[in-house]
Parts: structure tokens; sequence; C-alpha cells
């Protein structure tokens, strides 16, 4: 079989399919290490005496329930069109990226509720041994964040983004958790609750990085346009066409890791109808070419007026 020409919808769809390929398989990398590491965090936590490291499970775990929703996001929005969802299956990106948010939001205000209750119930200092743990995790989750923000970086997928932050917040709570353990091993008596307060440090961070993926998230949803130098790219490729004298109106929207574009071009008011039609063409052709994302490309061909000087 063929490979699909370049600059052309199949084309775009061909990398959007790749780009999702490998989003897919990090999700289930990080599903299967955040399962392993919960389990771990856990035993660990109950076992030394560590709420901070029962909160790091926890968060663990909601990392791991996120995988599962990524991945099932990023599986629904690599379909194709069809008869019912004639624009794509795109939207199961961001929708996915807020279900993560929602969760990591939600596992905040658990964490923050149990820890508030931990320290102001007397406990005993937290088990040495629980800081070779939380190393090790501080490790491995955040070389899987800055894997997973390159995978988002390359697809331009918001619930990748949303996914490799779930896995740095991971890292981040296991860093506050391992300084309140210190502490309070260091600290001696009197100091056991510095555990618990590093377990309230991390549902705040926990908190912000949730709030942030949020709105990104929503932003998406609601079609908020796409950053200035992609609008750029568009028009500059529009412009830069042979017979193409204006541009009078451009919308673009995301959908999943592509973009669709409502362009107005301006052309020669003499030109006939198959001529319109064949420079339209060629601005499709520039655009995909400029942008290989580019899913669709809507351009309404207009005659051209030069504002008159008074």
């Amino acid at each position: 079989m063929n490979p699909p020409l370049p600059n052309t919808p199949a084309h775009a769809a061909s990398a959007n399919a790749k780009a999702s390929a490998s989003a897919q398989r990090w999700a289930q990398i990080g599903l299967v290490v955040n399962a392993f590491l919960a389990m771990i965090k856990l035993v660990a936590g109950l076992a030394g005496n560590s709420y901070a490291l029962v909160a790091d499970a926890i968060e663990s775990a909601t990392d791991m329930i996120g995988s599962l929703v990524v991945w099932s996001g990023l599986r629904i929005a690599s379909r194709s069109p069809d008869d019912r969802y004639p624009f794509g299956y795109g939207r199961a990106e961001p929708l996915a990226a807020f279900a993560v948010a929602t969760m990591m939001l939600g596992a905040a205000a658990g964490i923050a509720i149990e820890a508030i209750r931990e320290i102001r119930t007397p406990h005993h200092a937290p088990a040495p041994f629980t800081l070779a743990v939380l190393a090790a995790v501080i490790v491995v989750k955040e070389l899987l964040a800055k894997r997973v923000l390159k995978v988002s970086e390359a697809s331009g997928s918001v619930v990748v983004h949303a996914d490799a932050w779930h896995h740095r917040s991971d890292a981040i709570t296991s860093g506050a958790a391992f300084v309140g353990i210190a502490i309070a091993l260091l600290g001696g008596p009197g100091w056991e609750p510095a555990d618990d307060w590093a377990a309230l440090v991390a549902a705040v961070i926990i908190c912000v990085n949730g709030g942030m993926l949020l709105m990104k998230a929503m932003r998406d949803l609601m079609d908020r346009a796409p950053d200035a130098a992609l609008f750029e790219a568009v028009g500059g490729a529009a412009r830069e066409t042979p017979g193409v004298l204006a541009i009078e109106k451009l919308k673009m929207r995301k959908s999943g890791t592509g973009l669709y574009v409502d362009i107005h071009v301006q052309a020669d008011p003499a030109l006939s109808l198959h001529a319109a039609h064949v420079l339209s063409g060629c601005v499709k052709s520039a655009i995909r070419a400029r942008v290989p994302s580019t899913l669709g490309v809507l351009v309404h061909m207009e005659p051209y007026e030069p504002e008159e000087v008074v």
C-alpha cells in the first residue's frame, strides 16, 4: 500500500495517527509504572508509619487511573471521522484531560483532609527506610514526566501534557514527603507532624497543577484560538500563495492533535470560477505544507477590493 501523499488530509491523518500511537504507548507505560509505585509506596507508608508516603501512594493511584483515562481518550480521539462525527473524535482528548485534572483536584482534597486529621493526632515518627523508597520514586517519576512531556510537545496533545504533569506532580509530592520525613527524623520527638505537613504541602501542589490543567482542557473544549505563532504560520502560507491578494478573515480550532482552518481569501475579481477553485486548492496545499497537523481547510474565495485612499 502506497504511503499517503504529502499536504493531503490523509497525510495529516497518518501523521496524527503516529503521534497518537506514541502517546498511547507511553500512557500504557505510565499505567504500569504507576500501579507498581502505588503498591510500593502504600506498603512502605503503612509499614514505616508515614502518612506523607501513604498520601503519595494515593496520588500514584490517581495517576494510574489518569493514565487509563488518557489511554482511552487517545484511542477514541484517533478514530477517523464518520457520518455521525464528521469532524472526528478529537474532543475526546480535552475531555480526558478534564477528567484527569478533576481527579487530581479530588485527590488533593482527600489528602489535605487526612493530613489535617493526622496533624491533630499524636503519632510515632516515620521509619528511616521510607526515605530510600521516596528517593527512588522521585527519580523514576521525573524521568517519566520528562519523556512524556517530549511526546506531548511532538504531538501537541493536551491530554498527554496533562498526563506528563500528573507524573511530575507525583515526583513533587514525593519530594515534599521526603523533606517532611527527613525533618521528622532529624528533629526527633515533637517533630513527628512534619511528615503530615509535607502531605498538606503536597496536596496544595497537586491542587495548583490540577487547576492549571483543568483550565487548559476547558480552553480547548470551548474552541479557544490557538497561539499567535500558529496564526502567523497559516496566514503566511496563504498570503505567499501566488494569486492571493489579501486575507480578510482567519479562524482556527484544535481537534485533538489536529487543526481545522476557516479562511477568507481575496483574489482578482476577474478570475473565472474554475480558476478561483484551483487557487483555493493551492491555498489549502500551502497551509498543509506549512502546518502538517492541519486536518481540514475551508477556503472562502472573495473578490479583492482595495481600500480607497482619501
